[in-house]
């Protein structure tokens, strides 16, 4: 079985355009939850450029599914999260400059801070993950960190053209055989969409896809109960068929 995380920043994102109510980020989570979403996924950012803290709060309170909250690994975050409760962490690089996250986390330059941080969310009883490049030596520093498990940055496989994209999906597939070998659970995650998303949703080891900007700009066209449903019906084609 493989995992479906619905993202839900970009609702957000639109919402802090005007900030106001409205569109809700808690609303289109539930919707996605409603069609087929195990998992809803929020970034919390250090700026709270979209998502906000009482949105962590009334999704912690609402929903079914698993809450993941993505974060930075600062002491400030690691309160807050503490707070919160989500089921889930995933520990994410952060500059205030950029767009989106670009590239996944220094496991290795960063050991030390993040093992502090990986061993309080744990001892709370919240499953950390690391969102880390498919490298071997990013995979080795997580298993040591103490983490639960990996999300693999599929942002380089999505961006890839020719001869290219086949040698990063390979890379992704080797990571994720590593990562399972050392008792991580494999997630993956940044850039799937449609077009791209089936060879990622075959890797047998991968159990969990966290998706979210295609499937809100596809919701703003066909809704996100649409959206979600569709994505869902490709991953698990994906898996059953093999790819």
């Amino acid at each position: 079985m493989i995992r479906l995380g619905v993202n839900v920043d970009h609702v957000a994102t639109v919402r802090q355009a005007r900030m106001i109510d409205i569109p809700d980020p808690v609303e289109a989570a539930l919707l996605a939850e409603r069609s087929g979403a195990e998992v809803i996924t929020v970034h919390l950012r250090e700026d709270r450029r979209h998502i906000q803290d009482g949105d962590v709060a009334r999704l912690r309170q609402r929903l079914r599914a698993r809450l993941n909250l993505e974060m930075a690994g600062t002491p400030e975050m690691t309160r807050t999260a503490l707070t919160l409760k989500p089921d889930d962490v995933c520990l994410v690089p952060e500059r205030r400059e950029e767009l989106t996250t670009e590239g996944g986390l220094d496991a290795v330059t960063h050991g030390k801070p993040l093992r502090e941080v990986v061993s309080r969310l744990r001892e709370a009883g919240i499953r950390v993950s690391l969102f880390v490049d498919p490298d071997p030596k990013q995979l080795e520093a997580s298993r040591e960190l103490g983490a639960d498990g990996v999300e693999l940055h599929t942002g380089t496989y999505c961006n890839a053209q020719g001869p290219r994209l086949e040698q990063e999906l390979e890379a992704v597939r080797r990571a994720s055989s590593s990562a399972a070998g050392m008792g991580l659970e494999v997630h993956g995650g940044h850039g799937l969409n449609a077009g791209n998303v089936t060879p990622i949703a075959a890797i047998e080891e991968i159990v969990e896809l966290n998706i979210g900007h295609s499937i809100v700009a596809r919701a703003i066209m066909v809704g996100m109960a649409r959206a979600v449903e569709e994505m869902k019906a490709l991953i698990t084609a994906a898996r059953s068929a093999g790819w």
